[in-house]
């Protein structure tokens, strides 16, 4: 598989970190835990596809599934759970600690776990991957935090209403 291909896949499951990163960003959330929130997506963006790639390597050595379909059933499954995030979004907490920090970090990365475990399908470094999806997550969550500031800053809490939107856009783009 091509760098760019595993670039696509990276900023497909980096768009659920920047529009939720988008939406707090709206919330003035202090600078060093802006850079928290970066750090433990990217962390979390690496290590959660290695965990799923080892364990559906134990899956599928005894269970005897075809790795295409299991793919194709992962992408349906995060297309819905998209949708089902945004209501979830409704209740929107600040984050001031650390354990908010990784549970957020956390919830945006559950998705790299499910491609995680058809990853050795797709490539044969998945350590390469789990470091593309990793950079380009932490890039994503720093830029939707940072532009949420920004807009909050200049609209107001118009800003929070387009985050909001920007989530539905997403969640009906992964499901078609």
């Amino acid at each position: 598989m091509s760098l760019g291909i595993l670039f696509i896949i990276a900023v497909g499951l980096s768009m659920d970190a920047f529009s939720l990163s988008l939406i707090y960003g709206t919330l003035n959330i202090k600078n060093k835990f802006q850079y928290m929130m970066t750090i433990f997506v990217g962390i979390f963006h690496f290590f959660m596809p290695l965990l799923g790639y080892f364990i559906g390597k134990i899956i599928f050595s005894i269970v005897p599934i075809n790795p295409e379909i299991v793919a194709g059933i992962i992408f349906i499954v995060l297309a819905i759970e998209m949708l089902i995030s945004l209501k979830k979004e409704e209740q929107l907490t600040i984050f001031e600690s650390i354990p908010s920090v990784l549970l957020f970090a956390f919830t945006v990365s559950i998705d790299s776990f499910s491609i995680g475990i058809g990853l050795g399908n797709l490539t044969n470094n998945i350590y390469m991957a789990s470091f593309i999806f990793s950079i380009t997550s932490a890039f994503f969550t720093y830029c939707g935090l940072k532009l949420g500031n920004l807009l909050v800053n200049k609209f107001g809490s118009i800003a929070t209403m387009i985050g909001s939107i920007i989530l539905l856009i997403l969640g009906i783009h992964y499901i078609f």
